[in-house]
C-alpha cells in the first residue's frame, strides 16, 4: 500500500553515523527549535535520453534557538526552497537528520506538522473562493473555532493593510501581492511555533514589505515564535534576522550575525555590505547567470563586426 511504502522510505533514510555529539547538537534541554545535520537531497531527471542527478542539498547542517529569526540568503537554485520543503515534511531527505523541538521530522512527521506552518512564493489557494473562505477553511482544518478565526483573520489582514473591499473577492481576482498577504495570514492564523517563510515578501511593494517585516518581528515578540526566513533581499534579512546563512549550490557556506559576517570579511579596515560578503564567500555575484549574460553581451559589443556589405 502507498502509506506502507512511504513509511518504509522514512525508515530507510541513511542517518549520520553514531559519533560523539558536538556541543551545539540537539538534546532535550538546550532550547533549540530546529536542528539539522548532514542533510542531502538529489533530484533525478532525464535529459536527452540520459538520467542526470542534480544535487539540491549537500550536507547541510544548521540550528536555530527557540524564539530566533534565522535568515538564509542565496540565488535561485541554491537549495533554499528544497530545505524548507524538507523541514515541512513535503520531501524526504536522501541522507541526514532533522529535529524540530526534539521531534524527528521524518519519523514523527505528524507531531511536527502540528507545530509548523509554511509560506512559499508559490502559495496555493482555492482560487474561486475569497480570502475569508480560504482562511476560515485553513483555521477549521487545524481545529480552530469559526467565529474566533474570523476575528483573528480580520485583525491580521488589517495589520498587513489588506484592502477591506477585497475580503470577499475571489482569490483569482487579487494581485500577486494581495495573494501573498493572504498566504502570510493563513500561516499565522494557525499559531505555529515554527514558521517557515520561503521568500514571503516576493511580489510585494516596498510599503507592504516593511509591514510584513514588522509583523514577523511582532510575531516573535508576542507569540514566542521561531522563524526561518529565506530571501533574495539582503536588506530584509539584515533588518530582521538574528543570524544569517549564505547558501550556494546546495551548501550553507557560512553563518553569523550580519555584523559578524561583515567583520569577518572586512578589508582595509572597511566593513563590506552584505552583498559584498556574499560575493567574497561564494566567489561570484548575486545572479551568476545575469553576470554571464552581461559579460557575453559586452564581449559581442566589443568585437569588430564581420566585414562585407549587405546581402
Amino acid at each position: 500500500m502507498p502509506n506502507e511504502r512511504n513509511e518504509n522510505q522514512r525508515k530507510n533514510i541513511p542517518r549520520p553515523k553514531a559519533t560523539a555529539r558536538e556541543p551545539g547538537d540537539m538534546n532535550p534541554s538546550n532550547g533549540q527549535a530546529l536542528w539539522c545535520r548532514g542533510l542531502s537531497k538529489t533530484f533525478r531527471k532525464r535529459e536527452k535520453g540520459r538520467r542526470i542527478e542534480v544535487p539540491a542539498l549537500v550536507g547541510v547542517s544548521l540550528e536555530i534557538a527557540r524564539g530566533g529569526i534565522y535568515g538564509i540568503i542565496g540565488p535561485n537554485g541554491s537549495g533554499k526552497s528544497t530545505l524548507v520543503r524538507l523541514l515541512s515534511t513535503l520531501l524526504l531527505p536522501d541522507e541526514g537528520e532533522m529535529r524540530i523541538f526534539g521531534h524527528d521530522v521524518v519519523t514523527e512527521a505528524q507531531q511536527v506538522k502540528r507545530m509548523i506552518n509554511r509560506v512559499s512564493v508559490d502559495a496555493a489557494f482555492f482560487k474561486k473562493l475569497s480570502p475569508w473562505e480560504n482562511l476560515i477553511y485553513a483555521a477549521r482544518l487545524y481545529g480552530g473555532e469559526r467565529t474566533k478565526a474570523r476575528e483573528e483573520a480580520r485583525r491580521i489582514l488589517e495589520v498587513l493593510d489588506f484592502p477591506v473591499e477585497k475580503f470577499y473577492s475571489p482569490m483569482q481576482e487579487l494581485s500577486r501581492g494581495q495573494q501573498q498577504k493572504v498566504a502570510i495570514a493563513r500561516a499565522i492564523l494557525t499559531s505555529p511555533v515554527l514558521l517557515l517563510l520561503d521568500e514571503p515578501t516576493t511580489g510585494l511593494d516596498p510599503k507592504s514589505k516593511l509591514q510584513v517585516q514588522a509583523f514577523i518581528r511582532r510575531l516573535r515578540r508576542d507569540h514566542d515564535a521561531t522563524i526561518l526566513l529565506t530571501s533574495h533581499d539582503m536588506e530584509e534579512v539584515e533588518r530582521i534576522c538574528d543570524e544569517i546563512a549564505i547558501m550556494d549550490r546546495g551548501e550553507i557556506l557560512v553563518s553569523d550575525t550580519a555584523l559578524g559576517l561583515q567583520q569577518r570579511y572586512r578589508a582595509n579596515g572597511k566593513l563590506p555590505s552584505l552583498e559584498e560578503v556574499f560575493i567574497r564567500v561564494t566567489g561570484h555575484g548575486w545572479e551568476p547567470e545575469v553576470e554571464e549574460a552581461r559579460a557575453l553581451a559586452k564581449k559581442q559589443t566589443d568585437e569588430p563586426a564581420d566585414g562585407g556589405g549587405g546581402t
